[in-house]
């Protein structure tokens, strides 16, 4: 008995290491820009008296997080004048993206939504843009800081403190503007970035080691491309480089899964679908049912947070207890049913006890399913294209329901909330029916890199 307590004692030990710890305020870093430019801007702009239909639209903000692969291979590659020298090259696109969204925020704290929107949406395009620049850089040096025996302290570490951050800059939001305006609210938020860029500046560059297996890879379609010789050699050059930061981690997936691969793409976009249709409308929801921000805060953000971690840690006990496929089966259906609760309290009114049970299922559900979808993309990724292949995979996963979730306004407009809450558990129906098929294939193991 001893012994085995001495076991877990010097397996939770991990978190006491520097870069694990630093992971959480790095995570806190990556959690903070996204609810400023989705829900709780949304709710933010409904207080104001803007239209739903034109909150709706604002939804599209996050398809930058879901277009990041585009420039995820120039991130991982591409040196900065001056700061890569002296901060290395992820810490220095790290530092740049954090400045860039500090301002960012603290210019949309000081623009009047009513007086101008556009303003406002192009720099929540801005603070998007960087933040989704952020979560590349993040992403890769989480990956190359530490052993892989580490990692799962680091991805528990990160996820905690992103979690962190969505309760700060959604309930400590509300809380700010509900006691004193939304643009100090703003203002706070841009100040708290200030985590990320201490921490940027505190953490060690890590390592950056290609496998002998991937530098084979490559070579063989740089020699390709070498046919090409009556090219200019600037031409050839910029050829090269693309085949292998950008063409090698996609020809390596396809080429891994074969005609599995579309199926896994199909069902990647639409694992969240039903979650982010509602998401971007569950806010204005709420102030239009009557409750007051600091219910919301309180309830939908504070308690939500609780569920929400609860959720997590029994998704990570499914996926050990009844494997990853029936884990992702189980979340893919409990985020669709549980929008259905959402049309009852559309039914019922403004209860704060249904608004409970409502948050508490809907967080349950957030939780297992998306630690069962990270658990799922983490097993689709080869550890020799991690940054590219990952950003690729988390860019999908949301860009569908970010796109159809910008129409939400008008279908709310257009049938009301009851019915447009049945029709995002609908919209859970087709990412039920792709873990079914994939469940019924054998699995698909990524190839480790060599050693």
């Amino acid at each position: 008995m001893r012994a085995a307590l001495a076991g877990w004692w010097r397996a939770a030990a991990v978190y006491r290491h520097p870069r694990v710890a630093a992971m959480l305020f790095l995570g806190f870093s990556a959690g903070l820009p996204f609810l400023l430019v989705f829900s709780t801007l949304s709710a933010w702009l409904r207080d104001q008296g803007i239209e739903r239909s034109t909150i709706g639209f604002f939804g599209w903000v996050g398809i930058m997080f879901s277009i990041k692969v585009l420039w995820a291979p120039i991130v991982d590659r591409l040196p900065l004048p001056v700061l890569t020298r002296v901060l290395g090259k992820r810490r220095s696109w790290m530092l740049v993206a954090q400045i860039s969204i500090a301002l960012g925020v603290t210019a949309m704290a000081a623009t009047d939504p009513t007086a101008g929107l556009t303003r406002l949406a192009l720099l929540a395009v801005f603070v998007a843009f960087a933040s989704a620049t952020q979560d590349v850089a993040i992403d890769a040096w989480r990956v190359e800081a530490v052993e892989v025996e580490r990692q799962g302290a680091m991805a528990a570490s990160y996820i905690f403190g992103y979690r962190l951050a969505l309760l700060v800059a959604g309930a400590g939001s509300f809380y700010i503007a509900d006691f004193a305006s939304w643009a100090t609210a703003y203002r706070v938020m841009g100040g708290l970035m200030v985590v990320g860029i201490v921490t940027t500046l505190l953490v060690a560059e890590p390592d950056h080691r290609v496998s002998p297996a991937t530098r084979e890879m490559e070579q063989r379609m740089a020699d390709a491309i070498a046919r090409f010789a009556h090219l200019p050699g600037p031409v050839q050059r910029l050829a090269a480089w693309f085949s292998g930061a950008v063409a090698a981690p996609f020809l390596e997936f396809f080429r891994r899964n074969g005609t599995a691969a579309l199926v896994i793409l199909a069902l990647v976009g639409l694992y969240k679908v039903s979650d982010l249709i509602m998401g971007i409308m569950a806010n204005p929801f709420y102030i239009d049912l009557g409750f007051s921000k600091s219910e919301i805060a309180t309830v939908a953000k504070v308690f939500g947070f609780a569920m929400t971690i609860t959720g997590t840690a029994i998704g990570g006990v499914l996926v050990a207890r009844i494997g990853l496929m029936r884990s992702l089966l189980t979340g893919a259906v409990m985020v669709a049913t549980t929008n259905l609760l959402f049309m009852v309290l559309a039914v019922v009114g403004p209860d704060l006890w249904m608004l409970a049970v409502t948050i508490s299922a809907d967080n349950l559900s957030v939780g297992v399913s998306s630690v069962a979808l990270i658990a799922y993309l983490s097993s689709l990724t080869n550890r020799a294209y991690t940054a590219t292949q990952y950003a690729l995979f988390s860019s999908l996963m949301t860009l569908p329901g970010q796109f159809i979730g910008g129409f939400s306004g008008v279908v709310v407009d257009a049938i009301g909330y009851a019915n447009f809450f049945v029709y995002a558990a609908c919209a859970g129906l087709p990412a039920i029916g792709l873990v079914l098929y994939l469940m019924r294939r054998p699995p698909v193991v990524a190839e480790p890199p060599a050693a």
